[in-house]
């Protein structure tokens, strides 16, 4: 009887539906609301600590291994103008970044069920998190260590001065490629409640997932043995992770349809 009351039902979303011209509205107000997000970011990390204190702050790695009163060098004519501004627009970025991932939730959420709202919000923050912790597990432990290995193979006739330009590059994609890398668990998560994949073969497959991991960080890293091993093995930890909590987290985003037809059986058990 509650099976067929469940396919009666009438779907949550039915009658939902809104024009085209409906949803380029509600889309360029989300951007609006974004470009808004990213100017308010810019304008309190512009105040403080201000392009130069960021450019002072994302130097600390590479300066701990330089000799003391040496400094960082401007190859380029507007090379002291423009690299400042690249790095308070990158960190604007990250800083809006739980907000710029509400803003697209907030736009696709009026064609979710209930169910898929319920676990939408915690992917953002969790999500965030992640990119956070990779970014800042960059800063603090593998520019050191990389730079404390590259400084060893430096001649003493050589006096090592990275430009400006070329180190924000290097340590930008680093951010970028720590701050993807550690998407891992929720990649996995998401796969397995789409049931694209199942738990049982993702544990099968954390062999291949090792060699890929270091494949992936020895293309996104440079060519030096800390920085690669920095990368691998935390995605192959985080792939642990995102196999844990995708047994939790399918269970706790499961259908209601789902969650009654496992509850059938044993209704009609008693019957």
């Amino acid at each position: 009887m509650a099976e067929s009351t469940d396919k009666n039902k009438e779907d949550e979303l039915a009658g939902t539906e809104q024009p085209f011209v409906a949803h380029l509205m509600e889309l360029r107000d989300r951007l609006l609301y974004c470009v808004y997000g990213l100017a308010v970011a810019g304008i309190l990390l512009a105040i403080w600590p201000g392009p130069a204190g960021l450019i002072d702050m994302i130097a600390v790695p590479i300066r701990a291994h330089m000799p003391p009163d040496a400094k960082l060098i401007a190859i380029g004519v507007f090379s002291p103008f423009f690299v400042p501004l690249k790095v308070l627009g990158m960190t604007s970025v990250l800083l809006a970044l739980p907000w710029l991932m509400y803003q697209c939730w907030m736009f696709v959420a009026p064609g979710l069920y209930s169910h898929e709202k319920r676990f939408a919000l915690p992917l953002i923050f969790f999500g965030s998190l992640l990119a956070y912790t990779g970014i800042a597990f960059v800063q603090f432990f593998v520019l050191d260590k990389m730079f404390g290995f590259i400084q060893k193979f430096t001649p003493p006739s050589v006096n090592a001065t990275p430009d400006i330009s070329s180190y924000v590059e290097a340590i930008l994609s680093l951010y970028i490629a720590f701050g993807v890398a550690f998407q891992v668990p929720i990649v996995v998560m998401l796969l397995v409640r789409f049931e694209m994949v199942t738990i049982e073969k993702l544990r099968s497959f954390r062999g291949y997932f090792i060699v890929l991991a270091f494949v992936v960080a020895a293309v996104l890293t440079p060519p030096d043995v800390v920085s690669q091993l920095a990368l691998a093995i935390p995605m192959c930890l985080l792939y642990e992770v995102g196999i844990i909590g995708a047994r939790y987290f399918t269970r706790y985003s499961k259908p209601p349809a789902e969650e009654g037809a496992a509850a059938d059986p044993a209704d009609s058990s008693k019957t």
